[in-house]
């Protein structure tokens, strides 16, 4: 079998589909190791996108040919990004074991629609059988169902990676993903269980907000926000939701954390500079309140995903945790960029092998359990 696996993810900002092409091997002492062949990033149609945006903001209702159309469109371009992924490597369809195929998630709600814990889904887009097909390479997906199906969040799915990847005896380090919503994975330096949870809105908010009031569909360099002072009020009021003093495990998308959410906020007479600041402000309060109250001895933080690259960003979540060295992962070897991908590349290799992908003390699933479904090409 092919060592090298492609990993395809379109995230909660549905700002376009990554792709990353990974070889992965076992070290002289056993540890995992991950090789980046190559990593890119694919832009939606800006009418797709606006459609996926505008669906995760619960703007939009579908019927159910809305719905098929829609899973079709998302998997043809998950294929195109395959193909284009092998073409710029140089390689072909067989000399790729499988595809990792996340999908676009427009649900997530692991305790049910009432929140009481009956009927709980997570809904991710992205016909992998049109995938298989346009590549002509086997093909995994809907990795999350399976342990929702479990009792557990479905989410983060990325932890055992990061585990397998970042973590340092004698340290207590933390990963902390920021994209549409922010996540932390706790690695304690003595060994002990490796968790990981949701902490509330990294890039989302801020996105939908800058595309609104700027046209842009993000704040580049944060320069938006820099542009605004944060309304401690209003910050105040966001921070006061109840999500934020849920125990872990816990998990969120944009169907909790939206821009009706952020209007409901307002007091009035709020520029959108400022809310912008004060959206920043959310993000990176709540994320160190997050790490403080489940480790508070992390001596380091690495960072990836997409906010890696906002500066304001990076200098409020450092600010807000004086002691703790904030650092890019690729200062540990890992495209900040490309983790994700790479993380659902690494879930077809354990799916292919019969191995389990998740971490029951991360997602509260009942045990641990093979992900997703396989496609044969």
């Amino acid at each position: 079998m092919p060592d090298l696996f492609l990993g395809l993810i379109s995230g909660t900002s549905a700002d376009g589909i990554d792709a990353a092409i990974v070889g992965f091997d076992t070290g002289s002492e056993g540890r995992l190791q991950a090789d980046l062949r190559l990593g890119r990033t694919y832009s939606w149609p800006d009418d797709l996108r606006a459609q996926l945006v505008a669906l995760g903001q619960q703007a939009a209702p579908l019927t159910l040919d809305d719905l098929g159309e829609l899973d079709n469109r998302i998997a043809e371009g998950f294929a195109q990004a395959a193909n284009r992924a092998l073409a710029e490597a140089g390689l072909t369809a067989a000399d790729i074991a499988a595809i990792g195929s996340h999908g676009q998630t427009l649900r997530h709600r692991p305790h049910g629609r009432a929140g009481d814990g009956r009927h709980g889904f997570t809904l991710q887009l992205g016909d992998p059988s049109t995938i298989a097909e346009r590549t002509g390479i086997r093909t995994v997906a809907d990795f999350r169902r399976r342990d929702v199906a479990a009792g557990g969040h479905g989410a983060p799915l990325l932890p055992a990676l990061h585990a397998a990847l970042l973590h340092a005896l004698g340290e207590d380090r933390a990963v902390l993903n920021l994209g549409g919503i922010a996540n932390l994975t706790l690695l304690p330096g003595d060994g002990g269980a490796v968790r990981g949870f949701d902490t509330g809105p990294a890039n989302g908010l801020m996105d939908a907000w800058c595309l609104r009031h700027t046209g842009q569909p993000f704040d580049r360099g944060g320069a938006f926000a820099a542009g605004g002072r944060v309304d401690a009020a209003l910050l105040a009021r966001l921070r006061a939701a109840p999500w934020f003093s849920l125990p872990p495990p816990k998990s969120s998308g944009r169907d909790q954390f939206h821009l009706d959410w952020v209007e409901a906020a307002l007091a009035g007479g709020e520029t959108p500079a400022d809310v912008q600041a004060t959206l920043l402000a959310l993000s990176a309060t709540t994320i160190a309140d997050a790490l403080r109250a489940t480790q508070p001895t992390t001596a380091r933080l690495i960072a990836c995903g997409g906010g890696v690259h906002n500066p304001a960003l990076m200098a409020a979540v450092a600010h807000a945790l004086p002691g703790v060295a904030v650092v890019s992962s690729d200062a540990h070897g890992l495209d900040p960029d490309h983790v994700e991908a790479m993380g659902f590349a690494w879930l077809a290799r354990q799916t292919v092998l019969g191995l389990p992908g998740n971490l029951p003390s991360v997602t509260g699933a009942a045990g641990p359990r093979v992900l997703g479904g396989i496609y044969p090409a």
